[in-house]
């Protein structure tokens, strides 16, 4: 699957890019590769650098207020500095590797509502940046996750909606500036005790870190941090692990 856009040019008769991204479905620590269509204008151009950026929206807090930023996590300089002469046409591929960290957009073949993501080029020519929109990605789950996502939805979690909150967990080897939360109601099994559960992913190479949030209907917030080896999760009763923890913290009177 190819997804073309179109930089704006510099100008009347300025140079113009079109990038093709080859497999916009992948999933964190993957590659994203594709090749940047580069076509001079009318006169000859200094490029300084043709770059592209990972970029996803961010819920920002600042005193009592909250807003929407698109943050980038992630660069490559695929070419320049060089000449582009008038007409010129220059074909570049690329190979971008997506972090390890990298949010999540889709789960079970759909789309994690709240969640945009995706690469976008940028042109820089004498000191002025022609940045594009965002070419989408689709990032589905490492096998690690998936596995406990499926422990979710084994005990009848149902999916609200995503988002990325710029901040830090404690406890767990963040390298990204901001942290995903995956929203879910609670099933009938849990609902007494709780109103819903937020999970989030800190992937490391060797390991996956799993933070859980669940607001108690009764009493504080409760938490939880499971870190499971790439190697062996798949040997383990993560839905009965999950189900205890839950059952434990819902009790009436824990705190």
């Amino acid at each position: 699957m190819v997804f073309k856009k179109m930089l704006s040019a510099f100008g009347v008769g300025g140079p113009s890019i079109d990038t093709q991204v080859a497999n916009p479905q992948n999933m964190p620590g993957g590659t994203v590769t594709g090749t940047i269509h580069l076509q001079g204008g009318e006169v000859q151009s200094a490029i300084e650098n043709i770059s592209l950026a990972l970029v996803t929206r961010v819920e920002v807090e600042s005193g009592d207020h909250e807003y929407l930023s698109n943050i980038e996590f992630g660069r490559l300089v695929v070419y320049g500095p060089f000449q582009l002469m008038p007409k010129a046409q220059h074909s570049m591929p690329f190979s971008f590797r997506v972090p390890v960290e990298c949010p999540l957009t889709t789960v079970y073949g759909q789309h994690l509502r709240g969640m945009t993501m995706g690469l976008r080029t940028e042109l820089a020519i004498a000191g002025a940046i022609d940045k594009g929109d965002l070419d989408p990605l689709a990032i589905s789950p490492m096998p690690a996750q998936q596995m406990v996502l499926d422990a979710f939805a084994n005990l009848g979690f149902r999916f609200k909606r995503a988002d990325c909150e710029r901040g830090r967990i404690r406890g767990v080897d963040q390298t990204l500036p901001f942290y995903q939360e995956i929203e879910f109601y609670p099933s009938s099994r849990y609902a007494g005790s709780f109103n819903e559960v937020e999970l989030t992913f800190v992937a490391e190479p060797h390991e996956l870190n799993v933070v859980l949030e669940a607001d108690k209907r009764r009493g504080s917030d409760v938490y939880a941090k499971f870190t499971y080896d790439y190697r062996t999760i798949g040997s383990m009763d993560l839905a009965g692990q999950l189900d205890n923890w839950f059952q434990s913290k819902g009790r009436r009177g824990f705190f």
